[in-house]
């Protein structure tokens, strides 16, 4: 499948959401988006847009000149089986009591842990990153101390690994959720492989106002795994679906912006238990008071 990219840079964090929404609602619009920090201390981001088919140059150019935002530079991919390539090159990542691989290294998982085995595709989640490994590090120490939910959450799930180490772990009930259906289809995928999907409720929903979401809350778990910024805007709602005393499980935050996220969480009624940091990246866990 050819696959094209259209990548630009543009000055501060709103600007480079704000261009990311434009770009979503052009007539050919991108299957996957990305907005992340160049992190040379300039202030700048990227913005970077895949698609299957051709995107228009003439579009695109007129979104950046229109937001200040450099010339974007379109390049066609060579035709390559990514996602097979990934699964050579992904190996498994143990996080605590968790073991994550993919399929053909489901031989590799000790048997004393917990092995989820979920299969590259175009979704986020695969444990390698640091904000993957960081969440699911919180719930394994989470259990350690005897933490149990019955309920959980998880917000932005892409593959759906973390929902899945908290139905593996406790058998309770899992809402999971992602704005992208490719998601939403990966994570039901990756449940019934790996037998909880007994267990998952799954749906595409953005945030947590989506009935999916509320006909279960409140949760003794919420994880959410997304961005700073969008996790600052859920601070209202998590607040109001996590059960008093509950835990909130917060990653994808670069570690100076951790005492930003976080002090927004405290105004709505939560605790800081634990900071997991992992390289570039910060995980919160709170506590609801």
């Amino acid at each position: 499948m050819t696959t094209w990219t259209a990548l630009t840079t543009i000055k501060g964090e709103g600007p480079a959401y704000a261009l990311g929404e434009r770009i979503e609602e052009l007539p050919v619009a991108p299957t996957a988006l990305a907005v992340l920090e160049v992190e040379d201390g300039s202030g700048m981001w990227e913005v970077g847009a895949y698609y299957t088919e051709k995107p228009d140059p003439v579009a695109l150019d007129l979104l950046a000149a229109a937001a200040g935002a450099a010339p974007f530079a379109v390049t066609r991919l060579e035709d390559r089986d990514w996602v097979e390539q990934v699964r050579r090159e992904l190996t498994p990542v143990e996080a605590g009591r968790f073991v994550v691989h993919g399929a053909h290294d489901a031989h590799r998982a000790p048997r004393n842990r917990i092995a989820l085995q979920i299969e590259a595709a175009m979704a986020f989640g695969t444990g390698h990153h640091g904000t993957t490994r960081g969440c699911l590090l919180a719930l394994d120490g989470l259990a350690d101390r005897g933490f149990r939910a019955a309920r959980t959450a998880d917000i932005g799930c892409g593959t759906g690994v973390l929902g899945m180490a908290a139905a593996a772990l406790w058998r309770g009930c899992v809402v999971a959720t992602d704005i992208d259906p490719v998601a939403v289809e990966t994570a039901r995928a990756n449940a019934r492989v790996n037998g909880l999907a007994p267990w998952m409720r799954i749906g595409r929903a953005n945030g947590l106002r989506a009935d999916l979401v509320r006909e279960a809350a409140p949760y003794g778990l919420i994880f959410a795994n997304i961005l700073a910024r969008p996790l600052r805007g859920l601070a209202p709602d998590i607040a109001r679906m996590c059960a008093p005393g509950g835990r909130a499980v917060l990653s994808g935050i670069l570690n100076e912006q951790a005492d930003w996220v976080e002090g927004m969480y405290r105004a709505h009624g939560f605790a800081r238990e634990r900071r997991i940091r992992l390289g570039e990246w910060t995980t919160l866990q709170l506590r609801r008071l």
